[in-house]
């Protein structure tokens, strides 16, 4: 419960928040419409009401400002709105056995995951290896480590349609593929910041405990540098799976995609459906949720073990 009540504190004034800014963004629209429909609105004329700041056209069309709440297509739409659209495209096609129909928010989130934790494992290999290289050969630390941190100074949004071109040229046939790449991309770079980190963790005193015990550099690796490692990298897997999940998503964008979470939001926006892009986005924040705490849950086990043989 300690742990709970800040959480739900932050999240009640988030939400607050959030229903504060719903009047301002939607008034005009809401005006617009109240116009159409032969009410009255000050100033009258949308073109006029350009220039007239939201606060002061709600202040002037006051019993107008319940309508910035309910509007079909509004520009913000309120946490309602977007609950509701989530269980229709989730909880209620799933009772009506419609999980995996291509309206169900379930159906693109699978198709989404499945490239997330392709480009997770991948990513993962990558930074793993490269840390283990860059800790263990100076040549590696000089060389790999400063390339890691320029790559990452490359706008995802850029590099997304490179790879794509390239896996087509390369006769790569499918999305998947180019998705789980551009997730490992951005996956990899924390999870090698970590594992160095972690690799480097033990005391110099530890190190030379293990060369008086004749220690081989594989015992060592095995016996001490991994273990002190374990903490960092769960951290590390933590903030890499999240940017996994934001590399796919970002993949699906420029492909022409029609399955997945970032396919849903892309089509929303051509479509002008506010609501369809908020509920795709809060089922990616949902997904990114899940990964993260089965990672949490994954650590805890992983640690409380290792204290156990300790």
């Amino acid at each position: 419960m300690r742990n709970l009540l800040p959480i739900l504190t932050v999240l009640g004034g988030i939400v607050l928040l959030w229903y504060l800014a719903v009047a301002p963004m939607n008034i005009r629209v809401a005006l617009d419409q109240a116009e159409r429909a032969g009410s009255t609105i000050t100033p009258e004329g949308s073109v006029e009401r350009r220039s007239v700041s939201v606060f002061r056209l709600m202040a002037d069309n006051s019993e107008h400002v319940r309508a910035a709440y309910a509007l079909d297509r509004p520009r913000l739409p309120t946490p309602a709105q977007v609950g509701a659209e989530l269980w229709k495209t989730t909880g209620d096609m799933a009772l009506k056995g419609r999980a995996f129909s291509n309206r169900s928010l379930i159906y693109h989130a699978w198709i989404t995951l499945q490239s997330t934790l392709w480009g997770f494992a991948l990513g993962m290999a990558v930074g793993i290896l490269g840390a283990v290289a860059i800790v263990y050969s100076r040549v590696a630390d000089m060389s790999l480590m400063p390339w890691a941190i320029i790559s990452q100074t490359i706008p995802i949004v850029a590099l997304a349609p490179m790879i794509i071109v390239v896996s087509s040229q390369l006769g790569i046939e499918g999305r998947g593929v180019p998705k789980a790449i551009i997730s490992a991309y951005l996956c990899f770079f924390p999870v090698l910041v970590g594992m160095v980190k972690g690799l480097r963790a033990p005391d110099p005193s530890q190190l030379d405990l293990l060369k008086t015990y004749d220690a081989s550099g594989l015992q060592s690796f095995l016996k001490l540098r991994l273990p002190a490692s374990l903490p960092f990298l769960f951290t590390s897997l933590k903030i890499g799976i999240a940017a996994a999940l934001v590399g796919t998503i970002v993949g699906e964008l420029p492909t022409g995609a029609v399955s997945g979470l970032g396919a849903r939001i892309l089509i929303g926006d051509q479509f002008g459906a506010p609501l369809a892009i908020w509920s795709a986005l809060f089922a990616a924040a949902i997904l990114a949720g899940l990964l993260v705490t089965l990672l949490d849950l994954t650590q805890r086990v992983a640690l409380g073990r290792m204290e156990g043989r300790a």
